[in-house]
This record gives C-alpha cells, sequence and structure tokens, in this order.
C-alpha cells in the first residue's frame, strides 16, 4: 500500500485497516508519512504502532516531530523509547531539542544515562565524540572463541554491531579487533589474542577528530564501523557507517549552502520561519554587495572611456558573465576534489599547472569564436572585436587561476573551501574582467 491509500485511511479513520498495514511497512516509509499529517494524528497514529517499531520510526522523525511526540506522552511511554533507542540516536536527539524537552529526557534517564549524557554533550561541536556509539561488542583478548561466541550471543542483540568486535584489556585499552566472520569460522578452544588484528594495524578515531576526518576514513578503507579512543587510547566507542553517512549529507549540504552564499543550517526549509532564512542570507548577501561596489567604482574609474567609445559598455555583462562561470567551473570541481580526497594542498602546484593549460585552451577558442560573432553578427569594427576577445581570454585565464586557488588557499587557512565559491568567485573576477577590459581598450583603442 503507498502513502496515499496510508493517508486516506486516516483520513476515513479507518484505525484498524490501518494498524495492520503500518505493521507491514518500513519504518522510513511510516516516519515520512507520519511527516504529512497533523502532530495530534501524528501522536494518534504512533500510539497504534507495536513498541519495537515505534521506537524504530521515532528514531527517523524529523526533529521537529520528535519534539512534539517527547512533549505528548506519557513518562511511561518515552521511557520505553529512551530504553530502546541506540544510545547515539539519544544524543542526537539530545543535541537538537529545547531545554524543556531535554530536561523531561534527562528525568526519565537512569543516573548511569545521565552521567553518559553529559559526557558526551562536552565533546566538541561536530566532533567524533558526538556521533560516536557505546553500543558495541567487547572482548577479552584471553576468551577461547566459544567463551567469546557465548558473550556476542549473550550482549549481541542490545549492540549496534556485532560484526567487528573489539579487544580490550582491563582498563578499556583498545589491544585489536576481530570479525565475527573469523570467530564462527575458527576451532573452539582458540585464543581470541591469536585471531585479532593486533592495535598497530587497527584503523580507529580521537573523540576530539572532526567528523570530517572520520569520514575521510570510511570512504578510504570501506569499513562497516571504526572504533574512537580517547588520548590514552581506551576505547570509549565506535562509529558506524549509518552514523557517518548522515555526516556526509550533513557536510555536502552544508557545503552546497556556503557555495550559495548562505550561512549553514541543518533546518527543513519548510520548518524554517522567514526571518530565519532572512536572517542566514542577508550577511553574505551584505558583504557581496560591498563588494560589488568595487565594480562599480571600476565603471566610473573608466567613464571617460566608455563615454568615447559607447559600444564598449554592451560586451560587459558578457565578460563578467563568462568569467564567472569560468572560475565557478574550477572552484567547484577543486571544491569537490578536495572533499573527495583526490586533491590535497600538496597538489597545488599540478592544479595549477592544469588548469592554466585548460584555461588557455578554453580562453582561445572563445576568443575565436567571439572574435567572428564581433564581426559578422554584432556589426562592430575588427579594433573593438580585437580588444574584447583578448579581454575575454584573460578573464577566462584569470577566472579559471582564481576558481582552482582560492579553496586551496581557504584550506590552508583552515577555512571551509566551499565558501570561495558561486557569488565569491563571481564578484572577485567581475572586477579583475573590468579592469583587464578597460586597460586593454584604452591600449588597443587609443581611447
Amino acid at each position: 500500500m503507498n502513502e496515499i491509500d496510508i493517508l486516506q485511511l486516516i483520513e476515513q479513520k479507518k484505525y484498524v485497516e490501518l494498524k495492520k498495514e503500518l505493521v507491514d511497512m518500513n519504518p522510513i516509509d511510516i516516519a515520512e508519512v507520519m511527516d504529512e499529517i497533523d502532530p495530534y494524528t501524528t501522536l494518534l497514529v504512533f500510539r497504534m504502532l507495536p513498541k519495537d517499531i515505534a521506537v524504530e520510526v521515532f528514531s527517523k522523525f524529523t526533529n521537529s516531530q520528535q519534539r512534539e511526540i517527547v512533549s505528548s506522552v506519557t513518562d511511561k511511554e518515552l521511557n520505553h523509547i529512551l530504553d530502546e533507542l541506540f544510545f547515539d540516536d539519544m544524543i542526537d536527539i539530545i543535541e537538537e531539542m529545547p531545554a524543556n524537552v531535554v530536561n523531561k529526557i534527562l528525568q526519565n534517564s537512569t543516573v548511569d544515562e545521565r552521567k553518559l549524557i553529559n559526557e558526551f554533550l562536552k565533546y566538541p561541536e561536530d566532533s567524533s565524540g558526538t556521533i560516536m556509539t557505546i553500543e558495541y561488542v567487547d572482548l577479552n583478548q584471553n576468551m577461547t572463541v566459544k567463551e567469546a561466541l557465548e558473550h556476542i550471543k549473550e550482549v549481541g542483540l542490545n549492540k549496534e554491531t556485532v560484526y567487528t568486535c573489539y579487544v580490550v584489556d582491563e582498563n578499556r585499552i583498545l589491544e585489536g579487533i576481530v570479525s565475527l566472520r573469523v570467530l564462527v569460522t575458527s576451532e573452539e578452544d582458540q585464543i581470541v589474542r591469536d585471531l585479532m588484528v593486533d592495535v598497530e594495524d587497527v584503523v580507529f578515531a580521537n573523540t576530539h577528530d572532526d567528523q570530517e576526518i572520520v569520514a575521510d576514513l570510511f570512504l578510504k578503507y570501506g569499513y562497516l564501523a571504526i572504533p574512537v579512543v580517547d588520548k590514552e587510547r581506551r576505547l570509549t566507542g565506535i562509529i558506524t557507517v549509518d552514523d557517518i553517512m548522515d555526516v556526509m549529507e550533513q557536510e555536502a549540504t552544508e557545503d552546497f549552502q556556503k557555495m550559495a552564499a548562505m550561512a549553514p543550517t541543518e533546518d527543513a526549509y519548510l520548518g524554517t520561519s522567514i526571518f530565519t532564512l532572512a536572517r542566514h542570507r542577508i550577511t553574505w548577501l551584505l558583504i557581496l554587495m560591498v563588494g560589488a561596489t568595487l565594480t562599480a567604482g571600476i565603471i566610473n574609474r573608466y567613464e571617460n572611456i566608455l563615454s568615447s567609445m559607447v559600444v564598449l559598455m554592451a560586451f560587459v555583462p558578457m565578460l563578467m558573465d563568462t568569467g564567472g562561470n569560468s572560475g565557478n567551473q574550477s572552484s567547484t570541481l577543486i571544491i569537490r576534489g578536495m572533499a573527495t580526497g583526490d586533491v590535497t594542498l600538496k597538489d597545488k602546484w599540478k592544479v595549477l599547472w592544469k588548469e592554466f593549460r585548460v584555461s588557455i585552451l578554453v580562453g582561445i577558442s572563445l576568443g575565436i569564436v567571439n572574435f567572428f560573432k564581433n564581426i559578422f553578427l554584432d556589426g562592430v569594427g575588427k579594433d573593438v572585436a580585437i580588444t574584447v576577445s583578448i579581454t575575454l581570454f584573460a578573464t577566462v585565464v584569470m577566472a579559471k587561476m582564481a576558481g582552482s586557488m582560492l579553496p586551496l588557499i581557504a584550506k590552508k587557512l583552515n577555512l571551509d573551501p566551499a565558501i570561495m565559491a558561486g557569488p565569491l568567485i563571481t564578484t572577485l573576477v567581475d572586477s579583475l574582467a573590468l579592469i583587464v577590459y578597460f586597460s586593454i581598450a584604452s591600449m588597443m583603442l587609443g581611447l
């Protein structure tokens, strides 16, 4: 049954039939359906779900849906949700909730849980400590395979993953890892120590590592989970691939927003007030507006050239647009290459040389086409056509140099490379293009 059919059952109040259909649906699909209905009906439908499904659906809700549910359910219902949620999901929820909702969650948590929650919330924002989970299987290196498998059977149902087990000593120092595959294919009397991958060969993250660094580790090695340790190499948690996929989506969204000259936000578009959206946009627009005054100043400075040959003004938009587009092409490729690890700071000279050669080819091609267009379609003189074509060539070269280098410079300065894209590149290139254009025109045309 599709979403429209489910919504019709809700509208027709056929709750018995609705409950039967919901049980067979994927929790993600249920969450999407419930996003289409009002808060009161959402709570009504949520309470129809079996407890195990309700917890899964809750973890897939948007922040606003979770806020509504936590505010509306009884303490008993909330206790069940918290008991069944994986710890990292609970932390994610708490970080996004207002103070009154957080207080309700903490009041319904055990003393040990509150201690762990407070510890997690002290980690730096966007660090690996904030996205890790404590739901993992740990083993002692002196266990036999039989003992290890019995331990996994005993605790595995409450863990987020059992495919990789973590070997620690009595002080929780990480000593190695062993996969479930190795355990189930080994003799029962073999010792875990002899089967594990030693810690020197284990890829792990530190609790204070930025989540982007951890995402790069997942991309590089293709693991399903990576252990997280503190500065004493004590195992504090693990990060699973599903959590890092959420991080990658957040980082990609943030980059898109920065490239569009907006302050990053994780709030859903339709759930964000117009004042918040305006606040996120206006800062960069003000910066770019001030930057655009430089362009106006350049035009005013060369007003005598424009007054003596008005036809030059007709080609200004084309030069500025082509320069901006050329710069955006290069910056987008470099930013994406840096995000995937294909381009690093040490590659700066390779990038510069490659983009220079590309810009020469593109600039010559566009210049030649533009020259004949100016002569045969625009009907301007040969001197003007040459001036515009040379300027076009120079603009493309400058734009591609700037577009390729500025993201790398930003990275060197510990800034997000995404801010050196789109509108910022365009504003910079516009000013440079005009300076080159009027300088060449004054020399070529004797103005």
